[in-house]
Parts: C-alpha cells; structure tokens; sequence
C-alpha cells in the first residue's frame, strides 16, 4: 500500500547569510526524521516551540525542501519539481491565522477560489463549495461576509476551502492557536468528522494536548527529532518523560497518574473524565455505592 507521507533521514537547516551571501550560520530546525503515515489516518504532532514542528509541517506539502534525507507525499517526491502542483492538491494546508487564507467578500466565493483557480467547470464548483461547506458545518453561513464571522467559523471555512480542492490529506499547522476553546473544539470536532467520513487523511501540528487524544498515533517532537510515538494512550501513559520535554499531559491524565502515584491502583493513560470514574470505580468501589 502507497503511504500518504513517507519521510526518511529528514534534515532542515536554516542557513543565515551575510551581505555577501557567505553562510554565516546554521540552525538544524529536523534532524533525522523517518517518518511513515498511512493514507486515511489522524495523525498528531506534538512539540514545544522550537521542536521542529511547525518546520515538518512545511515539508508535508513542499513548502521547504529538505537540506538532507527525502520527503514522499503519495509516492511523489517533494523535490520534484514538476509534482509540485500535485503534491499542494493532494495535500492542503491549514494555518494558525484563517485571515491569512480568507480571500473572498464572501464565504462561498472564497471556497470556489480554489477549485476556480486550477480550471475546475462552474457546475462542479459550486458541488464543491456546497459539499465543502457543509462538511464543516459551515452551510447556512454562505452568504455572509468572512469579516462577520468567529474566530473558529473563520478557520472551517479555511478548512472548507482546502477540501473543496478534493485533497487526499490536510495539514493543519497549529489551526487553533489563536482559537478561544469553543472556536479549537468547533475546529477539531471539524477535523474529525473529515477523518471518520471521508476519510481524509489529517495531520495536526499542535500544542493542547487534549486534541491529540483522538489521534490514531501522536509523534512528539524534541530538538527536531521524534522523542515519542505511539497511540496517545502510549504517549501520554509516559507522564515523566513529557515532562522531561516540558509538555504537558491532559489533565484527566495527570490526575489519574498523581493518584495512582498515592497508592490507588489505576491504569496508565488514562485519556478522558469517563475512563478516570471507571478506573476509580473498580479501585475504589464503596466510595461510589449510593450513586
């Protein structure tokens, strides 16, 4: 089976120059990154700023190139010029700031640029924006100006406009960082919904943990390699070592690994309220008769 992303001996380096152009100096942003994901997973990526994160993402749609080590987007070589093109509607991009993407007066006109720009029939375009659109749950906000909008509508109507160019795979670079929580739970509920309904592969850059604990496999990035991977029940099950990263856990996590620490016997990564009364239940039983 093709993977979606298949990255080995992944190196970035940003270079600084003089006025000359001699190199003066070098910061390994990646450093040795291999990488596989498989097409239809949700996939998490974790890291501190300056993890290298945010670096990975742009490699992940040949926004960078790597300075060593190669990066295969469906088999399509990132460095490959003439894929380029296939590669960008293969594999759309959402950032931090939705103004940055948001062009059109109008929400529907903004999530037809896309497939507008690259050729695509009138009739289609509007299926498209249409299909889009109510994918993110964002339909009954057509007609309305962008301007008008949340800051979590804002970002699924970015979202809406990278589906309507019918991509294989979404990055999203940190899409909720600038998000109050109803805007980051309105954009990860959306995300969601994209992976389990049509399949679409996503890829989350992101720093709150709990949007991770819906993820198929989390990678933890440190100094610009994978310090972790796993399920997130895996990842998060090592309360120490992110805390060696200085990342947090969910706290529903922490809590359950502080008590189990206190002599109560509960299981390791515990990732939501439900599991934690469950696991308490069985621990401590008689403190819960009456309920």
């Amino acid at each position: 089976m093709n993977l979606m992303v298949k990255a080995r001996g992944l190196i970035h380096d940003y270079v600084s120059r003089d006025e000359d152009g001699n190199i003066e100096g070098k910061i390994r942003a990646i450093d040795g990154v291999d990488l596989d994901i498989r097409p239809g997973q949700f996939i998490a990526v974790l890291g501190h700023n300056g993890s290298g994160k945010s670096t990975l993402a742009k490699h992940l749609n040949a926004l960078l190139n790597p300075t060593e080590g190669t990066v295969l987007i469906d088999g399509k070589d990132t460095t490959d010029e003439s894929e380029l093109w296939n590669i960008r509607q293969e594999a759309g991009m959402i950032f931090q700031n939705p103004d940055n993407q948001i062009i059109g007066q109008i929400v529907e006109e903004d999530v037809g640029f896309g497939p507008e720009n690259i050729g695509v029939p009138t009739k289609e375009i509007w299926e498209r924006v249409e299909e889009s659109l109510r994918a993110v749950g964002m339909y009954k906000y057509r007609s309305k100006s962008p301007n008008r909008l949340s800051g979590g509508q804002k970002q699924r109507v970015s979202i809406a406009g990278v589906i309507a160019m019918h991509p294989k795979c979404i990055i999203m670079d940190e899409p909720t960082a600038m998000l109050d929580p109803s805007g980051r739970k309105e954009v990860i509920r959306a995300a969601r919904a994209l992976n389990d309904v049509e399949k679409i592969t996503i890829i989350l850059i992101t720093h709150y943990m709990e949007e991770a604990i819906y993820a198929d496999r989390v990678f933890v990035m440190d100094h610009g390699r994978i310090a972790l991977s796993g399920t997130p029940r895996e990842v998060f099950s090592n309360v120490e070592k992110m805390q060696e990263l200085h990342l947090d856990v969910p706290y529903v996590t922490l809590l359950a690994h502080q008590l189990g620490r206190s002599g109560l016997k509960l299981p390791e990564g515990i990732l939501n309220k439900e599991e934690l009364k469950e696991a308490l239940q069985s621990a401590v039983p008689s403190a819960f008769i009456g309920e």
